[in-house]
């Protein structure tokens, strides 16, 4: 012990002398182990840390899907929640729930909350437990019971200012009084990615009753709901999946459904991560592939260091000093830089984590349980010793090498040793040069096809103008709304009242405005198409005003716009878009052609074709999509959009003022412009771009100083080499060309690499990038290009110093 304690505190002393070395060492380690730090935090929350529910490994969700109607993934209904619940074989518990936003009024100003209706087994399923109150009980699964409410702890701070005495009172949920029967702890919380909704949600703050009854076998098209199955113990979601296939093919037969109806079994924990694995798994090599580079770049400091304290260790060995003693004294070295650049590093994490959290990038899940916690810090700690252990490696080796006869010589010089400029005799350098190059050009190729893919993606039309337009969620609902035409004439006052506030050119209505995730498609009979049996023809419903198409730019390309002679007693007419149009007349006319919806003896008629929107993102393709007017198809819930002729945000008081001038219980939420939502529709893409040209930036700049230092230290130890090459009359041209043949030769072996590397690597890519292929020509070359300039300039500058050289000094000095 004592042993290492000297071996420590000659370290500190060591590293104190040398405070411009060690500064550049801690810095690089520190942005890499940080680097690392950062992105393993998020790998532990999202892939390693288990749900915050009782025996999350055992939970899973169930979900429809019918590919051949373009049906990838839906909800399944409440007959279909019977069948499975009658004749599975693997699920010990099962739930089903409904997500949907509820209205709370009652209050100064209505409120919009995430609510859901939940038969009592779910929040027993899930470990809920109460704070007040209780939970959800059997007996309330059943028809006939008066409507209760459990609150979630947000709810209850939030809202209900944390009353102690909530628990019996009344609250007032789209029009419908029902009691608060509990409250939830703090702990617990279901969000969007756990139980997805049909429109956005956040997290779930009432859980209300959900009763099924003797008809809920029957109802087997309401397909709008979420089933959450707890396995029996022992049985994995492979086995599951094997039983929920044959009760499917049950169902489709039983159903008559499409041929390619099935159900599918997804584990809770692969349900909230969704498609960000991949992004995560691909930074968290990227950050490897830095701290590499940082390695490689250290390891040939402290190899530049160990050589110039080759006398030192000769007079220790001479001392006495055996080599195990030596080699331990720079472990300890190497191992003490690399744990305080570790400690450096978590600074570095700790604000990248809260930039993070700051912009939100593309709602990564479970983003509040992104932390540096006890395995995070266990993970720095870890690879801090593990790098140190490394970087101490080549350095110990060589002072294992050391000559005592020719390091204890007057100077102690070692140019000559190493062989003029030849890297033959330098071959451990040049290697860690090779390695640093090879691994930037990796990170810089995959950093360049997200450029590429993410440029591409944002050159995609939408398909409606973004600028100068405040879209917002308007609702209204309570027993006056029970009529249609009461519904259309709260909406055709407020519209009116909006248009005419200054500033705004025009507004609409829509009931699935793009970008927002609202989902809405439903069965749609075409003139003229008989499906195959059990194959309906699915698509987007989309339910919109007069002037929505012209407030958002939609280009009109046949027919006409709704107009306010479509009214529910005129005749039924719908308007579809290009690509509807496209799939069943290519060459004809659509206009006139009949459409069924809802009512089999009442056709719509096609009255317009529009041009094709980008509904869920520019980067998926919609289903083919048919509008119908809004004073004949009503929703309670619509996108108000309006178009102003300058800065729309200024707008927002002034609109949710004159819709509550109409109606002061209607709901106003979710108010954020057009250019807002289509930026923060690319937030995923911009983010996992934005970290891997950071990462490669820093891997390029490494790769750069890499290979000046290494050139630096060739020159530096031949000076009497290039001395005698000048006074044997070679020419500045001639050493400069020597020089920058040794390092441009390092640069192509590390191109060479990286090139065969990157063609390996970014197939991993594959996934996350659009409209751009793996193995891009154009990337490829361009950063190979990149790599070779920029190692090109940091060969040149010690190439020019080493034309200066004055053969006399040189000479005289050896």
């Amino acid at each position: 012990m004592n042993l290492l304690l000297q071996d420590f505190r000659y370290a500190w002393r060591m590293l104190r002398k040398n405070l411009g070395l060690s500064a550049v060492v801690v810095l690089s380690l520190a942005i890499g182990i940080g680097a690392n730090t950062a992105i393993f935090s998020v790998v532990d929350a999202l892939l390693l840390r288990p749900l915050p529910y009782t025996e999350p490994e055992r939970l899973a969700n169930i979900w429809l899907h019918s590919p051949g109607i373009g049906i990838f993934r839906d909800w399944p209904s409440p007959g279909q929640y019977v069948d499975i619940q009658k004749e599975n074989h693997s699920f010990e518990e099962m739930a089903i729930a409904q997500p949907r936003g509820m209205t709370l009024t009652g209050r100064d100003q209505p409120e919009r909350i995430d609510g859901m209706r939940a038969s009592s087994t779910l929040l027993r399923m899930l470990g809920a437990k109460p704070l007040l109150g209780r939970l959800l009980l059997p007996e309330e699964d059943k028809p006939g019971k008066p409507d209760v409410a459990i609150l979630s702890y947000r709810l209850w701070r939030r809202l209900l200012n944390s009353d102690p005495q909530i628990v019996g009172k009344s609250m007032t949920l789209d029009g419908k009084q029902c009691t608060v029967a509990g409250v939830l702890r703090s702990d617990f919380s279901i969000n969007s990615e756990a139980m997805p909704a049909e429109g956005p949600m956040d997290k779930v703050d009432v859980f209300l009753p959900l009763p099924l009854g003797a008809d809920a076998a029957q109802r087997r098209g309401d397909e709008n709901y979420n089933i959450l199955v707890r396995l029996k113990p022992g049985i994995s979601v492979r086995q599951a999946q094997a039983d929920i296939d044959v009760i499917a093919d049950r169902i489709r037969v039983k159903d008559k459904r499409d041929r390619t109806y099935g159900m599918t079994v997804t584990g809770l924990q692969e349900q909230v991560v969704g498609d960000v694995r991949r992004a995560v798994l691909v930074l968290l090599g990227s950050v490897a592939l830095v701290l590499l580079i940082a390695c490689a770049n250290v390891a040939n400091l402290l190899l530049t260091r160990a050589a110039g304290r080759e006398k030192e260790v000769a007079i220790r060995t001479a001392l006495g000093a055996g080599a195990m003693r030596i080699v331990r004294q720079l472990l300890t070295e190497s191992v003490l830089l690399a744990v305080i650049g570790g400690a450096a590093g978590l600074v570095i994490a700790q604000s990248t984590l809260y930039v993070v959290r700051s912009i939100n990038p593309g709602n990564i899940p479970r983003l509040e349980d992104i932390e540096i916690n006890g395995a995070v810090l266990a993970f720095t700690f870890g690879i801090s010793i593990v790098t140190g252990v490394l970087l101490g490696v080549a350095p110990a080796l060589r002072a294992m090498k050391v000559d005592l006869n020719t390091s204890l010589k007057a100077g102690g010089r070692s140019g000559q040793s190493d062989g003029g400029l030849s890297l033959a005799r330098n071959r451990l350098r040049g290697l860690l040069v090779v390695s640093e190059l090879s691994l930037s050009l990796m990170l810089l190729t995959g950093a360049g096809l997200l450029i590429r893919s993410f440029v591409r993606l944002e050159r995609v039309p939408p398909g409606f103008a973004t600028d100068h337009i405040l879209s917002t969620r308007v609702v209204v609902n309570g027993g006056k709304y029970q009529k249609r035409e009461v519904v259309t004439q709260f909406y055709q006052e407020a519209g009116d009242r909006i248009t005419h506030l200054p500033g705004v050119k025009s507004e609409g209505l829509v009931s699935a405005l793009p970008l927002t995730g609202q989902v809405g498609w439903g069965e749609i009979n075409v003139e003229g198409y008989t499906p195959p049996p059990g194959q309906e023809l699915q698509v987007d419903i989309r339910s919109a005003s007069i002037d929505y198409f012209r407030a958002m730019e939609i280009a009109l390309l046949k027919g006409r716009f709704f107009s306010e002679h479509d009214t529910s007693d005129a005749q039924p007419v719908a308007i579809i878009d290009e690509k509807f149009a496209q799939r069943f007349w290519p060459h004809d006319n659509p206009i006139g052609k009949h459409l069924w919806f809802n009512h089999p003896e009442k056709p719509f008629v096609i009255a317009g074709v529009v041009g094709v929107v980008k509904q869920y993102g520019l980067d998926s393709d919609s289903k083919i999509a048919v509008y119908f007017p809004h004073q004949q198809e009503q929703n309670y819930g619509m996108y108000l959009v309006v178009r102003a002729s300058s800065d729309p945000a200024g707008l927002t008081a002034a609109i949710v003022r004159e819709i509550h001038a109409v109606d002061p219980d209607a709901v106003v939420y979710d108010v954020r412009t057009m250019q807002d939502r289509l930026h923060d529709s690319l937030a995923r893409q911009r983010f996992s771009t934005l970290m891997l040209g950071a990462f490669a930036a820093f891997a390029l700049l490494l790769a750069a100083v890499g290979v000046y230092g290494v050139m630096s230290y060739l020159v530096s130890q031949s000076t009497h080499d290039i001395g005698v090459r000048v006074a044997l009359g070679a020419q500045p041209g001639n050493i400069l060309g020597l020089v920058v043949r040794q390092g441009m030769e390092l640069a192509a072996i590390g191109i060479a690499a990286g090139l065969i590397g990157a063609f390996v690597l970014t197939r991993a890519m594959t996934s996350l990038l659009f409209g751009v292929t793996a193995t891009d020509a154009v990337t490829f070359g361009s950063v190979a290009l990149i790599l070779g300039v920029v190692a090109f300039a940091a060969t040149v500058i010690p190439a020019l110093r080493a034309t200066n050289v004055d053969p006399m000094v040189a000479l005289r000095d050896e």
